[in-house]
């Protein structure tokens, strides 16, 4: 009996108060109030909280006028989280876009005609990405070859060659208020593709070249133009949505000025396999493209769901 009350006494033992932030969700007792859900996420514990800190550091770069340059893939512009990208580039919210050909086909094309929800297994037209397709018209190599024409003769006149973001801007100066170029063209916000070549975009580029043996893209200049940005800014802050080309690109120009000082990643991937796209902001300080003091976060979860609650909570307001 005596080993038992002094195993009781040692399991049941008063317990010291933990540190930090208590573990609590949002009660929906007292109704729906999708400020208090985001509000609630800092202290839900696991994802969640990694978003509540996601959105603090938005709230801060904010308040800091600090430069933000915006990261996203293609699912990002593909999807329907390029409304709240559209909504942040309408409103000047960010500085930059770095992006991939396929985000920038996919944010003209929309403007023609919408994508569609489809089931896994369905059979339709048109190009898939998981449960999304795409409309199956010529509209959009139709438009980007008469671009490609009108830059050929523009480079033959004056000798100087097109880079990606002029490529953007005249995209975004042919589009309509729901794209995310549309507005950036506006707001002089450049959009910076450096894997222009990617995709369909590449493709008719390729066709294009093939034809026109002279014509040229000067890349070079875009680096530049980044790298001017990030060095004359007075503090810089990424937010990344995917990984892949624009995540890396963002960061390393920032090693320019020995890091970022905030950085948001939102991402499914991991980082044992050692790829960026899966690496931690740790690894991002290791290489000096993250300052030493970087307030960051990794939010490992999928942008479709997690962006527009960020902006919900961090960007409501513009």
């Amino acid at each position: 009996m005596r080993k038992l009350k002094e195993a009781k006494e040692s399991v049941f033992k008063e317990s010291t108060e933990p540190e930090g932030l208590h573990i609590r969700g949002y009660d929906f007792s007292g109704g729906v109030d999708l400020k208090g859900i985001i509000e609630s996420f800092r202290s839900t514990g696991f994802q969640a909280s990694y978003l509540g800190k996601a959105i603090e550091i938005a709230k801060k770069m904010r308040q800091e006028n600090t430069t933000i340059f915006l990261g996203m893939t293609a699912d990002a512009a593909f999807s329907g989280v390029r409304e709240a990208v559209a909504y942040l580039v309408k409103n000047k919210a960010v500085h930059a876009i770095v992006t991939t050909a396929g985000a920038i086909e996919s944010d003209i094309m929309k403007i023609n005609e919408p994508f569609t929800l489809s089931g896994r297994s369905n059979k339709g037209k048109g190009a898939r990405m998981e449960n999304i397709v795409s409309c199956e018209t010529g509209f959009f190599k139709k438009l980007f070859q008469e671009l490609l024409i009108g830059i050929y003769e523009s480079q033959e006149k004056t000798g100087k060659l097109t880079t990606p973001s002029e490529i953007c801007r005249h995209l975004g100066n042919i589009a309509d208020e729901t794209s995310i170029l549309y507005w950036a063209a506006k707001n002089e916000i450049p959009v910076f593709c450096p894997g222009i070549v990617d995709g369909e975009i590449g493709n008719i580029i390729s066709k294009f070249k093939s034809e026109n043996p002279g014509f040229k893209l000067d890349v070079s200049d875009d680096i530049v133009a980044l790298t001017d940005m990030v060095l004359d800014a007075k503090e810089t802050g990424a937010i990344i949505l995917g990984g892949s080309l624009p995540k890396h690109h963002i960061m390393n120009a920032n090693m320019m000025r020995e890091g970022t000082k905030y950085a948001i990643y939102i991402n499914t991937a991991i980082e044992g396999d050692g790829s960026d796209s899966g690496a931690l902001p740790e690894e991002a300080k290791s290489w000096g493209k993250a300052s030493a003091d970087v307030d960051s976060v990794k939010i490992q979860a999928d942008a479709t769901i997690v962006f527009p609650l960020l902006v919900a909570g961090a960007f409501s307001d513009l």
